[in-house]
């Protein structure tokens, strides 16, 4: 027989005591709650080289932190969730006191060459190592907040000598990583397993991991990069701020070289002319640099032995924080930026005036120069030149703007 179902909602809201040793009730909650049902074993997976994409940029799932507004300065504070930093002091013997390094703005006579600085809180500088010379494999130990760059900072010890040093910590990096620098060369150990003679694939499969510092000959095309070198020897200088990084889009091999040489040989042979100087120049230059292009747009020629590290530069969604009030802005050393349409008459040329208005001047500078109307704003070639107007008739007629 069937049996009668019974109204289980009525009963446990008017009978609790019959339904206490039962489940709890069932309770709302969103679909980002629900988390997927992770299997008992795990396959291991080989990571690839390119596993490390760019950032997301999706506004919509941010990982920021917002704060109840018990005060007026938290209710528009927004803050990246970075629950990975290490909460203690970081390496005192890989510090100094930022003393007298332009706090204010000023120069060494005294003179407040950059302005709005000054003020804030009291550092310490991190020493970071941008040149990666010493190879061998180096342990990440912990992930760092600098409070002297937007990008987090990572402290790495050699598994060879001991020895501490901070990087710039790429996306994705965590404590207990194990990165390596090939700048000194290819290991032996690494050379006898590719049979003595550099497999392109094998390289990139052992060498272009998420931290690792190359030479950007050695780093496939395609790949996301950050702190990029200019300078053979000189350490990073490019896509070191926050969630920054370029790709390499060209790069010349030995083989294409030969091809070149080979053509050059070939246009001889068919009664052709020698390239020229200009041309061996630029196909010279394009055999010794590699093609960057960066997150800006602009493409730019690099040196071949110039460094660059794997992945994409930490704390990606630094851009999309609110620093919520006007003091936190104070205790980062910068101080308020004042329009000149609101000053005096003699601190700003827009200054004076009843309500907005410049009073009929030109846009300026602070100093007096001029601020747009081609100054400076335009390239030299298209400065003072004449436009050549063409003579048009119009049945003996001579129209307005025309000789």
């Amino acid at each position: 027989m069937l049996q009668v179902r019974l109204p289980l909602r009525g009963l446990q809201s008017s009978c609790r005591c019959l339904f206490s040793n039962t489940a709890p009730a069932r309770t709302y909650f969103s679909a980002a709650d629900q988390k997927p049902e992770q299997p008992a074993e795990l396959e291991k997976m080989t990571p690839s080289f390119a596993f490390a994409p760019p950032p997301i940029r999706d506004k919509e799932n941010l990982a920021m932190r917002t704060y109840r507004p018990i005060t007026p300065g938290l209710r528009h504070l927004r803050r990246p969730v970075n629950d990975h930093l290490w909460k203690g002091r970081p390496l005192h013997k890989l510090t100094f006191p930022k003393r007298g390094h332009g706090k204010g703005g000023r120069n060494s006579t005294g003179r407040v060459t950059v302005r709005h600085r000054g003020g804030g809180h009291k550092r310490r500088i991190r020493t970071v190592d941008f040149h990666r010379k010493e190879p061998g494999p180096h342990l990440v130990e912990r992930i760092e907040h600098d409070p002297n760059r937007n990008a987090h900072i990572a402290l790495l010890t050699s598994k060879q000598t001991g020895k501490k040093s901070y990087i710039i910590a790429a996306e994705g990096m965590r404590a207990g990583d194990v990165v390596e620098s090939y700048m000194a060369g290819i290991p032996k150990e690494l050379w006898e397993s590719m049979g003595g003679t550099v497999d392109p694939g094998v390289l990139a499969a052992r060498t272009a991991w998420r931290g690792n510092c190359l030479p950007l000959h050695m780093i496939p095309v395609g790949s996301l990069i950050y702190n990029i070198g200019l300078r053979p020897g000189k350490g990073a200088q490019l896509c070191r701020a926050a969630g920054t990084y370029g790709t390499i889009t060209l790069k010349a091999t030995e083989q294409t070289t030969e091809q070149l040489e080979e053509l050059e040989a070939a246009s001889i042979e068919e009664g052709g002319k020698p390239f020229t100087l200009q041309e061996r120049h630029k196909l010279r230059l394009l055999a010794d640099h590699v093609t960057v292009r960066l997150a800006s747009g602009e493409v730019r020629l690099i040196h071949k032995d110039c460094c660059a590290t794997i992945g994409v530069s930490s704390n990606s969604y630094f851009k999309y924080r609110q620093l919520g009030k006007a003091g936190r802005s104070r205790w980062l050393n910068i101080r308020p930026t004042v329009r000149g349409l609101a000053m005096n008459a003699k601190d700003h040329p827009h200054g004076g005036g009843r309500g907005k208005s410049k009073g009929n001047v030109d846009p300026k500078s602070p100093w007096g120069k001029p601020a747009k109307s081609g100054f400076k704003t335009r390239p030299k070639n298209r400065i003072n030149k004449a436009v050549v107007i063409p003579r048009v008739r119009n049945q003996g007629k001579r129209r307005r703007g025309y000789n």
